[in-house]
């Protein structure tokens, strides 16, 4: 078997879930496209594990671990979406805001190892010198 056609389709795949995933706005489009990205590594350590005559078979071992994981994300990433969904009516990803923190990231009055003991030395350290 030669290595280059299922190489080429699993690069294919990959870029073809990576437009997927940069291009779409739909929750479940992209949820799509990172299934195709993982579904094109699966590819590829099979193929590898076939050229290089591994007795152990590790390639398709990983292969299903990967397959595992990759539906464990999809339940859970689906669950979501439909969650937003029926409280949105959208799945539209850029119209997401109402998940991020309501009032953004506060930056800190004072840095993080400013306690009331360590600001009363400052002080002392201030009228010594």
């Amino acid at each position: 078997m030669h290595l280059a056609y299922p190489a080429v389709l699993a690069v294919l795949l990959f870029c073809v879930g990576l437009y997927g995933v940069l291009a779409r706005r739909n929750a479940i489009l992209v949820l799509m496209s990172v299934e195709l990205m993982l579904n094109a590594v699966n590819l590829n350590l099979v193929a590898f594990d076939v050229w290089l005559r591994d007795s152990l078979h590790a390639g398709q071992a990983l292969t299903l671990f990967t397959i595992t994981i990759a539906a464990a994300e999809i339940g859970l990433g689906l669950a979501i979406v439909l969650l937003v969904f029926r409280n949105r009516g959208s799945s539209d990803i850029d119209r997401l805001t109402g998940l991020a923190d309501p009032h953004g990231p506060q930056a800190p009055d004072a840095p993080d190892d400013a306690t009331p003991a360590a600001a009363a030395d400052d002080e002392k350290a201030e009228a010594t010198a």
